[in-house]
């Protein structure tokens, strides 16, 4: 039987073996592939990509993923290798003996873009998102006190846990992008995938500013927000005209099973819209709703809602005030009729350290938490959390970092849930976060 630390020592192993993976290449030559002049913003690497900069003439933001990609212009053919990722290796401590756990969990997601332009309008593109959570992460999830969400291998529900994301394969998608206008870089951006995004939803939490510097998974995540991030058998096109967006998608509903390496094809039976308006440089709002079939066993149909805005509001010339603001609502889950989220999350700060927040209000049932004894177990009772963090840059090369941080976060529950909760309990995180982001023209 392996011990507690043969079991540390192994997932720590298996985390520095991934991430040299990727920074590897980016290692081994300096100069080789690296990015002229045409795209100077993807220049600065690191995990925190500015989310506003001065685009070159060849990029246009990709709102989904928050990346900026190529953008084809008549004769200027290019062919790129974009990368992006980074991983968490975080210590956990929970307040409460019946609840409350200490562990270790190393969450990480890495992204390859392979694109060439075909003619003088048109890049055709190839993006595939790796993760080792399903090895690195613990088998009953990483502790976080009120999360919830899919099963573990041995059928039990991940209760107070994150669960592991879909191994190794999180995404796969084609995607062919056609310019339609040189001047606002109106374009329309056709895409399938095995396994990829429903167009419903906010900027999926590991992608947005905000989001990706908390190694915490926002409690919300399957109420309206995050949850069609990862979705089997996508048909989409996102459409760009100016500063508005309309995107839409078919897709299978069913929720992909964390605990088995597959990458399974299901009939389409769901549709997602989302509009998307860029009011500003610095402020975007998002709006979507998706019906969606068979999303678990037993269920029929859900419906999900979601609201988002983001704003970026410069402080001084290295610092930034980066804001999310979420609702989120999904329908016929859990025996609920509706169950709602809210989420505000910050970061303020600069290349070098940042302070992060986030404040949670959403409804969870007794049954959902697993307890037991209670009236109306299916309906929803609402519980917060308040995090607060830093996270500061230890060493940088090459577009890629290594950042050090802590977290604390105060849970607050209903009197009808205190007893399970021992009160209203604190977590403690402590981490290293390992990523960055370089392109190279090939």
């Amino acid at each position: 039987m392996e011990t507690a630390l043969e079991k540390i020592t192994k997932k720590l192993l298996l985390f520095v073996l991934m991430l040299g993976a990727v920074i590897g290449p980016a290692l081994a030559d300096d100069n080789a592939g690296m990015m002229d002049s045409m795209m100077p913003s993807m220049k600065e690497g690191g995990i925190f990509l500015n989310p506003t900069p001065v685009f070159g003439q060849m990029e246009l933001m990709d709102v989904d993923m928050q990346m900026v990609m190529p953008f084809a212009q008549p004769h200027m053919p290019m062919t790129m290798l974009m990368l992006h990722g980074y991983g968490f290796f975080e210590t956990v401590a929970e307040e409460g003996a019946q609840r409350g756990r200490a562990d270790f969990s190393a969450p990480n997601m890495f992204m390859a873009d392979l694109g060439t332009t075909l003619d003088d309008h048109q890049y055709l593109n190839l993006d595939v998102m790796l993760t080792s959570d399903l090895w690195t992460v613990p088998a009953t999830g990483t502790p976080e006190l009120l999360q919830i969400g899919e099963n573990q291998a041995n059928g039990q529900p991940f209760i107070d846990a994150q669960h592991p994301h879909s191994s190794p394969i999180m995404g796969l998608t084609l995607s062919d992008t056609f310019s339609l206008a040189d001047g606002d870089k109106s374009a329309l951006k056709l895409f399938a995938a095995p396994r990829g995004e429903s167009t419903d939803g906010p900027i999926a939490y590991m992608h947005r500013i905000t989001g990706m510097i908390n190694p915490d998974t926002p409690l919300g995540h399957h109420i309206g927000q995050d949850v069609g991030h990862i979705t089997s058998s996508v048909l989409g096109e996102s459409l760009k005209l100016g500063s508005f967006h309309i995107e839409s998608s078919v897709f299978n509903g069913s929720e992909p099973n964390p605990t088995q390496v597959d990458l399974p094809l299901g009939p389409i039976n769901s549709v997602a819209v989302r509009g998307i308006e860029e009011l500003d440089t610095n402020i975007m709002l998002m709006a979507s709703y998706a019906w969606v079939g068979t999303p678990e066993p037993g269920i029929a149909n859900d419906q999900r809602y979601s609201i988002s805005l983001y704003t970026h509001t410069p402080i001084s010339d290295s610092m930034t005030l980066h804001n999310t603001l979420i609702y989120g609502g999904i329908t016929n889950i859990d025996n609920v009729s509706q169950l709602n989220s809210f989420l505000d999350e910050f970061m303020l700060g600069s290349a070098v350290g940042g302070i992060f927040g986030r404040f949670e209000y959403l409804q969870r049932t007794p049954n959902q938490l697993g307890i037991l004894g209670l009236p109306n177990a299916d309906t929803g009772r609402w519980v917060s959390a308040v995090t607060l963090g830093y996270s500061h840059q230890v060493a940088a090369w090459d577009g890629w970092e290594l950042r050090a941080g802590l977290s604390a976060t105060n849970d607050q529950v209903p009197t009808e849930y205190q007893a399970a909760y021992e009160g209203n309990p604190f977590s403690y995180q402590f981490f290293f976060q390992l990523g960055g982001t370089q392109a190279y023209k090939l």
